[in-house]
């Protein structure tokens, strides 16, 4: 096995993955810095994300309200000293990506637009039109090409983390297009994989998002934190779960039942105002959680549009006129039409709630290092904790690029405090059994179940018993039933044994690390005894602040459920209170 040696081994090349590598390098040209990626790195799912990026810039705006909106529209179970960290870095971050090219949209007057967003009091979210993860995505890949010691792994697979004396030392990663394993020894790894929406069946997320990062990190013996929270973003479209962008409504859309009525403000988000009133109401920017409940409601009140994709809202953007969709919202409607045959400037659009973002993900502190010494996380895979139970909608594009940063600079510093000598052929002897653990998949025979089955039993599970709302009837069932897969995939079968390009045996990998992050869902969700942010139990409605306001650690156990603890989340001045967003926002 070939060994590559590198001071930090990054994973990940999306936006987080991105700008820790030129953060690295930027501090420290001397070192050498790996980059390591299952996609292209244009490829990553940042590219994806639509509507934009939070960051205080206007007049009318302060840090302290992007905090209140942040912690409010948690639901109080952010770690607050890390929103504070949050909000005073966003606005250097997205400056330093126009100073980049990034070519942010712009008012008359020259000045950096800002459009709202769900659960914002205030315009804080800076936009390319609405392809703003793609152009923030190309900018911070440009711009690395730049640092000669940035070196790119384009499509590897990462297996294991390699941990020795008790620090981690890299990772072993399959080579795609030869099928060999090489053994990357860092002296610091930072995983930036993304989420792991792809464990339910109907979502925005793309098909790299399977939680290979945090699979990694939690065998490893990392916490993944608070992964009960998962965020259902309420406009998909029906047929595909493509994202339609919170955009749309911060741009004026508005959500409509069957009867054609704004139902919102039955669900505790405002009164209904005059359609294209230029004056900011909660109702469609409510945050998303409370929207994506509503329709679960309006549901089962038998209200929604039924579609031959099933029931569904309305998006009616009509009233923007066709001059605005195509100025902001040019990708929405070339979507809505090649997906859906329906036109956003003539039509409503049928969208429907659809899995988004993982609140939760690998243990990390404020400095973005997990519990164990050498490892860091940034983005999607890590829970550090500013989204607490409901992200608001454009601070995840800020936090790649915060914490992104955070990772590296936390990565150099640990660097420089010397970790001591690397043994050679302990880390070999790992990297060893790494492959072992391969070669034994390559090598059974006589497997009845298939990866494509037991995925599908997954997806089911999860969407019906730990979607919107939740039971514990309901979740035991889904614990019981991930516990019998997970005995079932260990004895699958590849049935392709080749080298080259084996989709079979990655997509056999990514299936494991869905299984380990699923569990550690349900039984989190199991555990948490009430309703709060994106976790709502029917069986205990209220948020209970004196039991549960605590971040959930699931715990990795190789035979069983996890086991699960808990840590108390950090206050500094915002004490829990009542999310209002029934009226206009000042």
């Amino acid at each position: 096995m070939e060994t590559i040696r590198t001071d930090v081994a990054i994973l990940g090349a999306g936006g987080a993955g991105l700008r820790a590598a030129i953060a690295l390098a930027e501090a420290n040209p001397g070192l050498r810095i790996a980059l390591i990626s299952k996609v292209y790195p244009m490829r990553s799912h940042t590219c994806a994300a639509e509507g934009g990026a939070a960051g205080v810039i206007k007049s009318d705006d302060s840090l302290e309200h992007h905090f209140n909106d942040t912690v409010g529209g948690g639901d109080w179970l952010c770690d607050q000293d890390a929103v504070d960290y949050l909000v005073q870095e966003a606005p250097k971050e997205l400056i330093q990506l126009e100073h980049w090219g990034c070519p942010w949209s712009r008012e008359l007057d020259g000045s950096v637009a800002v459009r709202p967003f769900g659960g914002m009091k205030k315009q804080r979210t800076w936009f390319a039109a609405d392809k703003s993860g793609f152009h923030i995505l190309h900018t911070l890949f440009q711009t690395s090409l730049q640092f000669p010691s940035i070196q790119r792994y384009d499509e590897y697979y990462a297996t294991d983390l390699i941990v020795d004396d008790g620090r981690c030392q890299g990772f072993t990663a399959i080579e795609m297009r030869s099928g060999q394993m090489k053994f990357f020894q860092a002296g610091a790894v930072i995983v930036a994989s993304g989420g792991a929406g792809r464990m339910f069946p109907f979502t925005t997320n793309g098909a790299i998002k399977t939680g290979d990062g945090m699979a990694l990190a939690y065998r490893a013996g990392v916490p993944l934190k608070d992964m009960e929270f998962v965020q259902y973003h309420p406009t998909g479209l029906p047929n595909t779960g493509t994202l339609l962008t919170e955009a749309c409504r911060g741009e004026g859309g508005i959500l409509l039942n069957k009867s054609g009525r704004r139902f919102l403000q039955d669900y505790g988000m405002g009164p209904e105002t005059p359609v294209g009133k230029p004056v900011l109401k909660t109702m469609e920017l409510g945050p998303r959680d409370r929207v994506s409940q509503a329709f679960w409601h309006e549901q089962k009140k038998g209200n929604m549009v039924s579609t031959r994709w099933g029931d569904c809202m309305l998006l009616d953007m009509r009233h923007l006129g066709e001059k605005k969709i195509n100025e902001r919202l040019p990708l929405v409607r070339d979507m809505a039409v090649s997906y859906l045959g329906v036109d956003p400037v003539t039509d409503p659009v049928p969208v429907r709630p659809v899995v988004h973002y993982m609140m939760g993900g690998i243990d990390t502190d404020i400095s973005a290092a997990t519990p164990l010494p050498g490892l860091f996380a940034a983005g999607e895979c890590a829970c550090v904790s500013i989204n607490g139970a409901n992200r608001l909608g454009s601070n995840s594009l800020t936090e790649l690029l915060v914490f992104g940063r955070r990772a590296a600079l936390s990565a150099a510093a640990y660097l420089g405090a010397g970790v001591g000598a690397a043994n050679d052929a302990a880390l070999a002897a790992r990297a060893t059994e790494a492959q072992a653990r391969l070669r034994e998949l390559f090598e059974r025979t006589g497997g009845t179940e298939t990866i494509a089955g037991l995925r599908k039993e997954m997806m089911a599970t999860m969407e019906e018993h730990a979607g919107i709302y939740r039971s514990g009837e309901g979740l035991k069932q889904a614990c019981a039933t991930l516990a019998d897969l997970r005995r079932r995939y260990a004895a699958i079968e590849l049935h392709d044994k080749t080298n080259v390009y084996n989709t079979d045996l990655l997509q056999a990998l990514e299936l494991g690390a869905m299984l380990d992050c699923a569990e550690a869902v349900t039984v989190s969700a199991l555990a948490r005894t009430e309703s709060r942010g994106a976790h709502q139990r029917l069986d205990f409605t209220a948020r209970d602040d004196a039991k549960f306001l605590r971040h959930t650690l699931a715990l990795y156990r190789p035979e069983g459920a996890p086991a699960i603890d808990y840590r108390d989340v950090v206050i500094t001045r915002s004490p829990p209170g009542v999310r209002d967003y029934s009226g206009e926002q000042k």
